[in-house]
């Protein structure tokens, strides 16, 4: 039985050809941009998840509090002193490290070295982190101050093989490592990534901070595991009086938060996880199942408008005997031959265009062709479009009445199928309309983020790592690098512009109230010609200055610092910085060096001639990009031959903080696109059948005097109103929906009346377009040849 339907199926399909194709490259089409979205959404689902104890690892996080106890913010970056605190007050947590680094910095061997991502940790990171160890054993491998961890790729890249136990790299053109273990490379959706891993015996020799942990800091990462996670609630009871415990300036409490969730579940409200990106990724699970839909709307309205061409059929079968059942199973059966073929097509279309999705939205996704739940998830959603495309027109041709439809009386067939279409041409222009005002709004969003002021002038603002002999001879490259002319200022810094993070407790100032003690302040340390490097907006007050030799007990306050500590006429204040006298010399406007989406958090600048570690150059808009970057290569070459000279554009790096948002507005152009696509498709093919189903009409019409413009506005109106009906639907969705998501911006734009009306008129051109096509064929047919078979 199942052979016989088959060849009927098969049969039919290519006596079809047009409808076939249609159904085929609809659902082909549909099916690889939905597999694709999923590919994403597995790839953002399984962050951190692809350890074997994934659900026992935690992430210490801190909960900031005022002193009523109320919680101001939640940060990932604990007191620097609670992971050792935790280890001995509280047994239940099984194992905890404390992790630091996770910067770009010199590693060599001896004829090369290159810049990749360090990492220090305790020894325990090993019994957390379950790594594959290609060679050295993870039960000791880090027990060693001087031992080194390497990843495969960074092994290959300095020795050229992974066989290099024992031998010696060298960290920071200044010490001697011995390689203690090479592990598999980490897959790209894990947060705590690194080329290279060192003990934290080793970074207490190099860090201060590290060997004296201050709880007023907020540098270093704590990772615990917990074997049972019963005991949570019992443990989080505990460390939650660690801090104020031990240290009383301020009120903080401690939480452990499931270190897998933080990637899709890091906003907090109130110390609670409140949502994050999961909501991005419950758009995309919706914009995949959605297009599938689409692809299979065209599919049952192709079926159900080929209901008079079936008819017969299905009154013959009955006649001779044949069971609904039976039709049903024929009808399913044609449904899933379609749909098989267009799995095949659909997985290598996938294939083709994964490394151009990859290279659009700067991830490393992989299909995984060994892993059983691909082929599984495939297979899934193969079923799945097959029964969902199939299962009406199987259910409703199989219904049809043999007496009437062998008398041709197929009233029936026609009242049901066209009202059902157009419920579905609605529902998909609907999802279309909606789609192109999610685009419209996002990009708007994006543009009204990028149109903040930053606050510094990032435009031709470059930056480079002081590492190795730029330490101590910046000076020298100053003068030099001025002399080239590739650059007008050359500033010095302790951090980047973009990414200053450096949070502390402690501040003191005349007249601070008791409210004052638990502001927690950031800070950036640098030498002279900030402003007239990055360009920061001073509002009161000068820059550093040589001219003045009390600068170098100096500070400046951002706007939002001195409103918080209520501080009237600031310049020449006196203030306490770590038990150091300052005096402030002047205030600058708040400027964007963390997230773009939140507003001014308090900053001080402070002089500090040793605490280097970026160097930032406005460019001379003089000369070409390149010359500038070959003049300043060259000089930061012939004072520090042993490092690479890495530039980077200030300008490229905030705009990369944007990252989320740019991914979100890809997919929704592209896949948004692809629905339209699909939809436009399957409004031809419907147009098309309606034009042959009234062919001796529009004959008889033609004959009778009617122009073709009155016979394409005939069958072109019927389809034009559902668009418009389709988007009296989806507007108040789609407003619903994005106004929603721009409540989770601090800043955001608004849904203008533009929007709605472009993504109206948008849609109502595309399908005119489409329908206006296949319209004038038919009403510029002969009309002789629509009638002469009578």
């Amino acid at each position: 039985m199942f052979k016989l339907n088959l060849k009927i199926a098969l049969r039919n399909l290519w006596r079809n050809k047009t409808s076939s194709l249609i159904n085929i490259i609809g659902l082909a089409v549909g099916l690889s941009a939905c597999l694709l979205l999923l590919l994403y959404v597995n790839y953002e689902m399984r962050f951190d998840r692809q350890f074997k104890d994934a659900a026992k690892i935690y992430q210490v996080m801190t909960n900031f509090q005022d002193a009523s106890g109320k919680i101001t913010s939640t940060g990932t970056s604990p007191g620097n002193g609670i992971a050792m605190a935790i280890r001995d007050k509280i047994p239940e947590v099984d194992i905890i490290t404390r992790i630091a680094g996770g910067n770009e910095t010199l590693i060599a061997n001896k004829e090369t070295g290159f810049r990749k991502v360090d990492l220090f940790a305790d020894p325990e990171i090993l019994k957390i982190f379950n790594y594959e160890f290609i060679a050295g054993n993870p039960n000791t491998a880090l027990n060693t101050p001087n031992a080194v961890i390497l990843s495969e790729s960074t092994a290959k890249l300095l020795f050229g093989t992974t066989d290099v136990l024992d031998k010696t790299v060298k960290y920071a053109n200044n010490t001697d490592m011995r390689v203690t273990g090479v592990i598999k490379d980490q897959p790209a959706n894990t947060s705590l990534r690194f080329d290279y891993l060192m003990p934290w015996s080793f970074y207490e020799n190099i860090d201060g901070e590290a060997r004296n942990p201050g709880w007023g800091n907020f540098s270093f990462l704590a990772i615990a595991k917990v074997n049972n996670g019963a005991k949570l609630d019992l443990i989080n009871s505990k460390v939650k009086k660690l801090f104020n415990e031990t240290y009383t300036d301020q009120r903080n409490e401690n939480f452990l938060f499931p270190f897998s969730d933080l990637h899709l579940h890091g906003e907090f409200l109130n110390g609670k996880s409140v949502g994050g990106d999961i909501e991005r990724i419950y758009l995309f699970i919706a914009l995949a199942f959605g297009i599938l839909l689409i692809a299979c709307i065209n599919f049952m309205n192709m079926a159900t408008a080929k209901s008079e061409r079936r008819a017969k059929e299905v009154g013959i079968k009955k006649t001779i005997g044949a069971t609904r059942g039976s039709l049903v199973t024929q009808f399913l059966t044609e449904a899933m031959v379609l749909t098989a073929v267009a799995v095949l097509i659909a997985v290598a279309i996938v294939e083709a265009t994964l490394p151009m999705f990859n290279n659009l939205l700067g991830l490393e996704i992989i299909i995984e062709y060994t892993n059983a739940g691909y082929w599984l998830g495939i297979l899934s959603v193969a079923m799945l479009t097959g029964v969902l495309a199939g299962i009406y027109p199987a259910v409703f041709l199989s219904s049809f009445n043999p007496i009437q439809t062998l008398k041709k009386n197929t009233a029936r067939a026609r009242l049901i199928p066209i009202n059902l279409r157009q419920v579905l041409v609605v529902t998909q222009f609907c999802f279309a309309i909606m789609l192109i005002i999610a685009t419209l709004v996002i990009y708007k969003q994006i543009q009204f983020i990028k149109g903040r002021p930053v606050g510094y002038n990032i435009n031709l603002l470059a930056e480079m790592p002081q590492n190795g002999e730029l330490h101590g001879k910046f000076e020298l490259f100053k003068e030099q690098i001025l002399k080239t002319g590739a650059v007008t200022a050359v500033n010095q810094a302790s951090r980047s512009m973009t990414h200053v993070s450096n949070w502390f407790y402690g501040f003191k100032w005349p007249g601070m109230e008791k409210q004052g003690e638990e502001i927690v302040f950031n800070r950036l340390e640098t030498q002279y010609d900030l402003v007239k490097t990055s360009g920061v907006q001073m509002l009161a007050g000068r820059d550093f200055s040589k001219e003045f030799a009390s600068d170098s007990a100096a500070i400046m306050l951002s706007s939002t610092a001195v409103k918080m500590m209520k501080l009237k006429d600031p310049i020449g204040k006196m203030v306490t910085l770590f038990d150091n006298k300052l005096k402030v010399i002047g205030v600058f406007k708040d400027f964007l060096w963390d997230s773009p989406y939140h507003s001014g958090r308090p900053m001080v600048i402070n002089f500090s001639k040793s605490q280097g570690g970026t160097i930032n150059m406005r460019l001379n808009p003089a000369n070409s990009l390149s010359k500038n970057v070959e003049l300043i290569s060259a000089v930061a070459k012939s004072i520090n031959p042993s490092y690479p000279v890495e530039i980077k554009f200030v300008n490229d790096l905030y705009n990369a903080k944007l990252q989320s948002e740019k991914i979100l507005g890809i997919l929704a152009n592209l896949f948004g696109g692809i629905a339209i696509l699909i939809s436009c498709m399957g409004l031809y093919g419907l147009v098309a059948y309606s034009a042959e189903q009234r062919t001796k009409e529009f004959g008889v019409r033609r004959v009778l005097g009617a122009s073709v413009g009155s016979i394409m506005s005939l069958l072109s109106l019927s389809f034009l109103k559902m668009v418009f009906v389709a988007a009296c639907i989806g507007v108040p969705l789609a407003y619903y929906v994005m106004n929603k998501w721009l409540t989770n911006f601090e800043f955001r734009t608004t849904i203008s009346l533009s929007i709605v009306l472009i993504s109206i008129a948008g849609t109502a051109i595309i399908a005119f377009l489409t329908v206006s096509f296949q319209a004038y064929r038919a009403a510029k047919a002969n009309p002789v040849e629509a009638l002469k078979y009578e």
